[in-house]
């Protein structure tokens, strides 16, 4: 499981769960920390980017990036201009919300691909429940 946590920069690891926490390990430093029922934790699978119509997973906005980027690093810099970030965003999901996704969320979903890449994980999407 691969969460963020609001107020902590990068993507964590779940590693345990507790009665009133979890430890999370973090995907950029490999450091442990406990996180407290009072912190807003969302897992990766759970977040959704707008679209002119409906919400895309996460998972296949990543996707995108991965077959555009080729599978390493992302070649635009989080940090970059805006009008850079809206364009590399046009080009991986043409149909975004332009009034709903902020330059800040692109940084985002940069910053998270680069830390997945980083981590050797490729595979976004959550593997179909298999019919017995």
């Amino acid at each position: 499981e691969i969460l963020s946590i609001t107020g902590k920069p990068g993507l964590f690891k779940l590693i345990s769960k507790a009665n009133n926490m979890l430890i999370v390990e973090s995907m950029v430093d490999k450091k442990r920390i406990p996180v407290y029922s009072k912190d807003k934790v969302v897992s990766l699978g759970d977040i959704a980017i707008f679209t002119e119509t409906t919400e895309v997973p996460l998972s296949k906005v990543l996707e995108s990036v991965l077959a555009k980027e080729g599978g390493v690093v992302c070649s635009v810099d989080a940090k970059a201009d805006n009008q850079v970030l809206r364009t590399f965003m046009a080009e991986v999901l043409p149909e975004y919300d332009k009034d709903r996704v902020y330059p800040s969320d692109i940084r985002k979903i940069i910053n998270w691909y680069n830390i997945l890449i980083n981590n050797d994980i490729k595979v976004y999407a959550q593997p179909e429940l298999q019919a017995e």
